[in-house]
């Protein structure tokens, strides 16, 4: 069934100056000028097809016709505060949906994510697998993180910087350890792996070194677990992204700032 098109704007117009019964009280506090709503109820009369006001010597008269409307109008507008009320009020909601690849949350998100979360116990995360189509629609996601040269189409912020580094151990044989999108290093063999994650693990190992993304490979340095042999910048770093809509999202703002503060 098609929907009859609403004049919102004079209908609201209306219900002020009917509640005034003065086109100057009603401009008062819709913030506009006395002209402009004499304009949009003049509008409202030619598309209802009826008059709505007749001046008297008293002043300002609502017409039988104008008056027969007014509290089905204003039953209408109280259901659409409580509509815009309903959606504001998922603004409150504090669980994410995000995307990332695999090796990026278990080697650098998941420990913020649980720092993040010991800072309000309304917080929750729901992590998915990213994939190249970065279908926010179907997915329902608030945020996605992927290793790319840029933001893309959506909004965005890099997370660290486009360094990477080849780690190893010191004995280590000279033996690189690929991974699909790694920047490609000689050796004498390759092994290779699904992601940079497991390269790194692999390099812990002994199996040789593996050149990934340094934000990757900050702990296990850290900790000793692996050396870091050499560094250099490479295009791709990873980028939090997500539509505009999401974007601006409370709750997503709040993420961004925990993850880059």
């Amino acid at each position: 069934m098609k929907r009859t098109h609403l004049p919102l704007n004079g209908l609201r117009v209306l219900d002020a100056a009917a509640r005034y019964l003065s086109f100057t009280r009603a401009a008062d506090e819709l913030a506009v000028t006395p002209a402009a709503v004499g304009q949009q109820i003049r509008t409202l009369e030619d598309v209802l097809g009826v008059v709505l006001f007749r001046r008297t010597a008293k002043g300002l008269e609502l017409t039988p016709e104008g008056a027969s409307g007014l509290d089905a109008l204003r039953r209408g507008f109280l259901e659409f505060e409580e509509a815009v009320r309903a959606m504001q009020s998922q603004q409150s909601s504090k669980r994410l949906t995000i995307a990332a690849p695999r090796d990026f949350t278990a080697k650098w998100l998941a420990a913020r994510l649980a720092d993040y979360g010991r800072t309000d116990a309304e917080l929750g995360f729901a992590m998915v697998a990213a994939d190249e189509s970065l279908d926010f629609t179907q997915a329902n996601l608030d945020v996605a993180i992927c290793l790319a040269k840029d933001k893309g189409e959506h909004e965005g912020v890099r997370l660290g910087g486009t360094d990477y580094v080849t780690v190893g151990l010191a004995d280590a044989p000279d033996r690189a350890i690929g991974w699909p999108g790694c920047p490609q290093e000689g050796g004498e063999a390759t092994v290779s792996v699904a992601d940079a994650g497991l390269a790194i693990d692999a390099a812990a190992a002994g199996l040789g070194h593996a050149t990934v993304p340094a934000l990757l490979a900050e702990t296990d340095i850290a900790t000793g677990r692996v050396k870091e042999l050499s560094r250099k910048e490479e295009p791709k770093g990873y980028w939090l992204v997500a539509p505009t809509p999401q974007w601006r999202q409370k709750k997503v703002k709040a993420l961004v700032s925990a993850l880059t503060g």
